[in-house]
């Protein structure tokens, strides 16, 4: 039934530019451009096209461009042209329609609806360019005790903590879902940038140990590439229980993109699917929970915070308070809207609820209950900018994972077919020749000018707002105005309405 559906994309030549370099066939992995050798021009396959722009950036007379198919069905407010070839395809295989990237719906965007205060006289903005500003956090739990030693001085009772420069961190994005050069270049970004990357949970290549000082590790219910040294090498541990993208489901990478490295790496065999469960086996339980969390403290001998990932639901909040009280130092909430290599449609876009509800409502929770300080927050799932950043901190956030932009640093053009294997800028794939497209070096300094761009938008949003540091605006919500908010999302959100006074 396949041939019921129409290309989504058309592959427009400029025949009076196309000097049939072929270069544009060289670089295409999805075998869109061939040459005929019949009439000595360059055709194409339309339906193979899935519009990464390689062959439209790479043309040296620019005689390419794509767009969206203008064929349509019939009319129907009921049924779109998009759930139409849906059901053709599932009537086809007979299998679960998958996708990648995060949810592309034109759902609400809460960010988009909340406004940054000002200060101007009484209480006057800062200039950043000449006056001190503090973007530096520390992750981990706030309550040591002041206890001092024989002779009077301060001892250091702090448990372990994360130190980060800047309040952004790279989310999770395992070796194997995304390409050896593609992990490299966030580890060297995180290494100069003084913050850190998720290695996801698709074990630690060897070779990048060296990172470990700024390297996050994950043990998910698949436990790959899950040993002692995976752990000591690391400077945190995050428990995954959840991702915004596939809430309530576990993780599967096509036996395709498991290479001899890949399978090193996650202890499994080469070639074969991935599969981690919905649930952990040994994880039905707070308490269950707890265990993991102590098991891990006491094999790396105290010395690492451990980080709880969990997808925003609706009764997140109560799960979060679960998680404080389960000796965890830090959790990681991820939105609906988050990113991700491969997961059902159906799932990736129905499940969940957005990260702005969800981080403002647990925030809350820790506050009443007393127990903020015991753990930090870091919210994630679709953190588009530094105002982002600024609105999540200040929804009660102490900082905040990016995924999605910083693929697009090191050059994804965002084109949803990761699940392929096929990347044509060398990011999620594993095939040897598309992957040496990426270079970590011009990748890595990419991702270091984008949070470094951040950082000092922070820094000004924060001046004008008359704050000089991270910690005045963590949960500060007097700083945000809401605009075409309901009384009831204004009141999870915890923020007045834009002209509403105090």
């Amino acid at each position: 039934m396949s041939m019921y559906i129409q290309p989504e994309y058309e592959v427009i030549r400029n025949e009076q530019r196309c000097i049939n370099c072929r270069a544009c066939e060289r670089q295409c992995a999805n075998e869109v451009h061939f040459f005929d050798p019949k009439t000595g021009k360059m055709n194409t396959d339309d339906a193979k096209c899935v519009n990464c722009h390689r062959c439209v950036c790479i043309c040296p007379t620019h005689a390419l461009k794509i767009v969206r198919s203008d064929d349509t069905y019939k009319v129907n407010a009921n049924w779109s042209k998009q759930t139409i070839n849906e059901v053709y395809k599932q009537a086809d295989s007979g299998g679960v329609l998958l996708s990648s990237m995060g949810n592309p719906n034109p759902l609400v965007s809460f960010w988009d609806k909340m406004l940054i205060n000002a200060s101007q006289v009484t209480n006057p903005p800062i200039d950043p360019l000449r006056e001190p500003m503090e973007t530096q956090v520390c992750l981990g739990k706030r309550t040591a005790k002041i206890e001092r030693d024989a002779s009077g001085k301060l001892k250091n009772t702090l448990l372990p903590h994360l130190e980060l420069k800047v309040p952004i961190m790279f989310s999770a994005m395992s070796y194997g879902s995304i390409s050896y050069n593609a992990h490299a270049s966030l580890a060297r970004a995180a290494q100069e940038l003084g913050t850190y990357y998720n290695t996801g949970e698709g074990g630690l290549h060897k070779d990048f140990y060296k990172y470990g000082k700024n390297t996050i590790v994950q043990v998910a219910s698949g436990r790959f590439g899950v040993f002692k040294d995976y752990l000591e090498n690391a400077a945190a541990i995050e428990i995954k229980m959840g991702q915004g993208a596939k809430p309530g489901i576990g993780g599967h990478l096509p036996g395709t993109k498991i290479s001899s490295d890949v399978a090193e790496t996650r202890m499994i065999p080469e070639g074969v699917d991935a599969i981690s469960p919905a649930p952990h086996h040994d994880i039905y339980s707070i308490e269950d929970l707890r265990q993991l969390v102590y098991s891990l403290k006491e094999t790396t001998s105290y010395k690492k915070p451990i980080i709880v990932k969990i997808a925003a639901v609706h009764n997140v909040a109560a799960i979060a308070s679960g998680v404080a009280r389960s000796g965890a130092d830090i959790i990681a909430i991820d939105g609906y809207c988050g990113g991700t290599g491969a997961a059902p449609t159906r799932i990736r876009d129905n499940v969940g609820i957005p990260i702005e509800l969800a981080l403002a409502a647990v925030d809350q929770r820790l506050r009443e209950e007393g127990i903020r300080d015991e753990i930090s927050i870091v919210a994630s799932g679709s953190v588009r900018s530094s105002s982002d950043v600024v609105k999540a901190i200040a929804l009660g956030a102490d900082a905040c994972y990016i995924g999605t932009a910083a693929l697009l640093a090191m050059g994804c053009h965002l084109c949803r077919a990761c699940q392929q294997g096929k990347c044509n800028w060398g990011i999620a794939t594993q095939r040897p020749d598309l992957v040496k497209r990426l270079n970590p070096e011009t990748a890595s300094k990419n991702l270091v000018n984008l949070v470094t761009a951040w950082d000092r938008e922070i820094q000004e949003m924060m001046g004008g707002m008359g704050i000089n540091s991270i910690e005045a605006l963590r949960g500060n919500r007097l700083m945000l105005r809401g605009i075409g908010l309901t009384d009831t999302e204004l009141k999870v959100l915890g923020i007045r309405y834009a002209g509403e006074s105090i």
